[in-house]
């Protein structure tokens, strides 16, 4: 308070000083008296373009730029070991933090404990820009930032960007719950939220996920974790639903004894589970069979398709048809003459 009210009493001072030179600078032109460098030090005083004569502004830019010269051969040197020693800290906490990220990284990847890939990964890359940010700090210090001033500033910043920023921390709060409950890992084929591929990559505010025609697609957390997760190759086996139909005229056992006998001989069908073939409906024109055959999750895909060639090519060998769907004349208009 007492540094406040004599800064008022100087800035007073000030401003009367400068009014009286100026009243002073004023009757020297009437009376055709030099005053280049009272107007000089008028504009310095206050800080007031008062005139625009070229030489008047010349002479005060000469003096700052002597200024500035002797400042700089003063303390240049001071200055440049600083910013260097500055730089240094930049590039070392930079190395530091790329060799503890990678340290780090393997030390999960041997250790016992079971984390998902997008854990692993997050934990490197935080750990890695936590080491640059006190590095900056650090070097920041060393020209002369004071940290107090610096901390109260980024801690009103983040009370009105908080409020600002609401969906982010959102996103950032369901990212945390993902990588603590892991509904997927990198490489997982999933569908969320009307996007569905394979999971490329994952921050704290956005998971990336690869679709399989590759397009990349980048999805908030929060709408991941607000609706339904679906993980199709978080187990190891994963069951193929066929439904394949013959015609009412075709035996039924000699078609079930070919389609168990497509399933026996195909080398990626698993004989534990057992694969189910069996009669589930009489529909309009076809009896219909559901052929349920398990699989390693990462064969799914090529088994089915295999299956639905071979059932064609192996029906067509034993003479058994695949009925056509039956046409509807339901919106038929038949002539009247």
């Amino acid at each position: 308070t007492e540094v406040t009210a004599k800064l008022k009493v100087g800035e007073g001072r000030v401003r009367i000083i400068a009014g009286t030179l100026q009243s002073t600078v004023a009757m020297m032109a009437e009376l055709d008296l030099e005053a280049k460098e009272y107007e000089q030090q008028l504009i310095a005083a206050t800080g007031k373009l008062t005139t625009v004569d070229t030489e008047v502004l010349g002479g005060l830019f000469a003096q700052w730029a002597q200024s500035a010269r002797d400042s700089m051969a003063l303390n240049g040197p001071r200055l440049m070991l600083q910013v260097g020693l500055a730089l240094v800290i930049v590039l070392m906490s930079i190395l530091v933090a790329r060799l503890t990220a990678r340290i780090v990284g393997r030390a999960l990847e041997s250790s016992q404990i079971q984390l998902s890939q997008l854990l692993k990964r997050m934990v490197s890359a935080t750990l890695r820009n936590l080491i640059i940010a006190i590095g900056v700090l650090i070097a920041l210090s060393q020209l002369g930032v004071s940290f107090g001033p610096l901390l109260a500033g980024l801690g009103i910043a983040g009370f009105i960007l908080g409020f600002a920023l609401q969906d982010s921390l959102a996103n950032f709060a369901s990212g945390m719950l993902i990588l603590l409950y892991r509904p997927f890992d990198v490489g997982d084929l999933v569908e969320v939220s009307g996007a569905s591929g394979r999971v490329s990559k994952m921050s704290l505010v956005n998971t990336t996920i690869l679709t399989l025609d590759h397009q990349t697609l980048i999805v908030p957390n929060n709408k991941i974790w607000g609706d339904v997760i679906k993980n199709t190759t978080a187990q190891e086996t994963r069951r193929v639903d066929l439904v394949i139909g013959i015609s009412y005229e075709d035996e039924i056992p000699k078609a079930e004894e070919i389609l168990k006998s497509i399933l026996r001989d195909h080398p990626k069908v698993l004989a534990d589970p057992e694969a189910v073939v069996s009669v589930s409906e009489l529909a309009d024109s076809s009896v219909n069979f559901v052929v349920r055959p398990w699989v390693k999750t990462d064969d799914y895909l090529s088994t089915k398709w295999d299956i639905t060639r071979e059932v064609k090519l192996r029906f067509d060998a034993e003479g058994i048809s695949i009925p056509y769907p039956p046409v509807s004349y339901t919106h038929l208009t038949l002539p009247t003459s």
